[in-house]
């Protein structure tokens, strides 16, 4: 009998620094990379709140040079990337430091992979279309929920197509990577419960993946432990540096899970809502997942109950499918306590933007063409997809 091959990758940076302090280190192990003058990739808020000062303050007193470029937007734009890369070379940096939340680490990544690999960012939208190594990148994280200053992934606005470019690459993932809860005391209820959200995702998506295995299926339960422990914690009361720090495990265990049993539809369909609306991604993939993850459920049944157990509800005695279902009441109450919007019109308002029902075919469309649903454990049709929309508005 013919035995299928199945070999799992596991990605993750060389060195990875987590806990008070660790951003204490960002010069000797940007020199230890063999970096002279780093470009620095922000934003405009990490600038203002005064998070980037206290990292070039460490540059200053090591005596290292250096260039920002604070112009990273949410959803990170081809057009961010490219301006970035003319900056890169007209400054003459050598190495690449990214700072602050996902934003920041996708449009470094871009910057990256176009000043080493040459062309533009929608060259390598896709799987592994890099052929050349990164320059040294240290990626220092200020939010806990993307984990992109650990993954092999990089979202990119494409402001043409208004779809989000996937891009996975091995080459992406930060030599070294970060983790200071002191970066990230300062950050809004808003923001901790929506970047939260976002590793919550990470973590139940990978659980439930087509490609997890056990090592993966560790660091999502784990994952999910944290998050359920600390992120009301932290919502609560942002000073409490053990919730900051518990915080930062999760988000980070759910990013080593992810990143090597990817995602599913809950990212394929909150991409289309980033690039049509540009809405906060972490948001976006909150209000969806109980909805997608309800579409999912007969297929992953026995995961679905481990997970209610491991959110902490009580299933002695109950069958697997009952079980199962307090996963998704879990889900949606923390998702509550903390927050969240209920509904996609909703989170629109909160933003300015119209999210309307006539959008979703064309949202539909650019979802089951997303690499992220390739691993979904359940097939969904255009119908499955709208009605899903549907049902969140």
């Amino acid at each position: 009998m013919a035995v299928r091959e199945q070999v799992y990758g596991f990605f993750i940076p060389s060195v990875t620094l987590i806990g008070i302090g660790a951003a204490k280190q960002i010069p000797e192990k940007i020199k230890a990379l063999g970096g002279s003058k780093p470009l620095i990739v922000t934003d405009k808020g990490v600038v203002k709140v005064g998070i980037a000062k206290q990292i070039t303050d460490l540059l200053d007193a090591a005596g290292m040079k250096y260039h920002i470029y604070d112009e990273t937007i949410p959803n990170p734009t081809d057009e961010n990337v490219h301006k970035g890369v003319d900056v890169y070379k007209k400054e003459g940096c050598d190495s690449l430091i990214t700072l602050g939340g996902g934003s920041s680490h996708d449009c470094g990544k871009g910057i990256g992979l176009c000043v080493a690999n040459g062309g533009k960012i929608h060259d390598y939208e896709g799987v592994d279309k890099s052929t050349k190594p990164f320059m040294p990148y240290l990626a220092v994280n200020t939010t806990a929920g993307t984990a992109s200053e650990m993954t092999r992934f990089c979202i990119i606005t494409d402001l043409s197509r208004h779809v989000k470019m996937a891009i996975v690459d091995w080459r992406v993932t930060p030599h070294i990577a970060i983790d200071d809860p002191v970066l990230m005391v300062g950050m809004p209820p808003a923001l901790t419960a929506a970047t939260g959200m976002d590793a919550l995702t990470h973590a139940v998506e990978a659980f439930v993946s087509t490609i997890a295995n056990p090592m993966t299926d560790a660091c999502a339960i784990e994952a999910i432990k944290l998050i359920f422990k600390y992120l009301r914690k932290a919502v609560a009361n942002g000073q409490d540096m053990e919730a900051r720090e518990g915080m930062c495990f999760a988000e980070y265990l759910a990013g080593m899970a992810f990143n090597n049993a990817s995602l599913g539809h809950v990212h394929a369909m909150a991409h289309q809502l980033g690039g049509f609306y540009d809405l906060p991604h972490g948001e976006c993939n909150a209000i969806l997942l109980p909805h997608v993850e309800k579409f999912n459920l007969i297929a992953k049944v026995e995961k679905f109950a481990a997970m209610a157990e491991i959110m902490g509800e009580n299933i002695a005695g109950m069958a697997p499918r009952d079980a199962a279902e307090l996963a998704l009441k879990a889900i949606r109450q923390l998702s509550a306590d903390v927050g969240i919007p209920s509904g996609l019109v909703e989170l629109g308002k909160r933003y300015g933007k119209d999210v309307k029902a006539t959008d979703i075919p064309t949202m539909t469309g650019n979802a089951q063409k997303d690499a992220c649903g390739f691993t979904n454990p359940r097939c969904p049709t255009d119908k499955d997809v709208a009605a899903i929309y549907t049902a969140a508005l």
